[in-house]
């Protein structure tokens, strides 16, 4: 895996709040690595998303319009038991 890259979505995962920081951090320490390269596409791009639309997703309130992002915000919504 390119620490290059790892390092620059790990900023991109920075997010305006500690609890988005610790779900999209958490997928990208977690599933990342493992991920096949459509999924690891669909992380970077969904980390173009907004904060609002994205804790909306995570708290189910709303569902992404992409079935790509649909399944990781199902993963970390698993994961997280939310």
């Amino acid at each position: 895996m390119d620490e290059a890259i790892i390092r620059r979505l790990r900023w991109r995962a920075r997010r305006g709040t500690r609890e988005l920081d610790a779900l999209f951090g958490g997928w990208l320490d977690e599933r990342f690595a493992t991920a096949d390269e459509a999924t690891r596409k669909a992380f970077d791009e969904l980390l173009d998303v907004q904060d609002p639309d994205l804790w909306d997703w995570v708290m189910g309130h709303g569902k992404p319009g992409r079935d790509d992002f649909a399944r990781i915000i199902d993963e970390i919504r698993a994961r997280h038991r939310l």
